[in-house]
């Protein structure tokens, strides 16, 4: 096959094929102040990305001492927070504008 060739059928299948390092996604939503659902499991020593929606028509912060994240949802919209790769373990979380009732956990195994 002809060089130009061969690199034209590459780079095809470079835009074609889905990245292989793509972060597993995972969902919690905020509504009426509270975090939904209040434990999700991930897998250990990977990277991953969490969405975090915002049903409530008031901001919220998704913060973490232990995962060293701290971001503010606003009202009515959404956010992505990158969290590991974690060893195993239980990792707190909570609402920063709502910490009595805005809490849950990370459970890495």
């Amino acid at each position: 096959m002809p060089r130009p060739a061969l690199f034209s059928l590459a780079l095809i299948f470079a835009i074609a094929t889905p990245a292989a390092a793509q972060e597993p996604t995972y969902t919690l939503v905020v509504k009426d102040h509270k975090f939904q659902p209040t434990e999700i499991e991930i897998p250990a020593d990977k990277k991953i990305a969490l969405i975090v929606k915002n049903e409530d028509p008031t901001p919220e912060e998704f913060e973490s001492v232990e995962l060293r994240r701290e971001k503010v949802i606003p009202g009515g919209e959404q956010i992505i927070v990158y969290i590991g790769p974690l060893k195993p373990g239980r990792y707190e979380f909570f609402g920063d504008f709502n910490p009595a009732t805005a809490r849950g956990h990370i459970v890495v195994k």
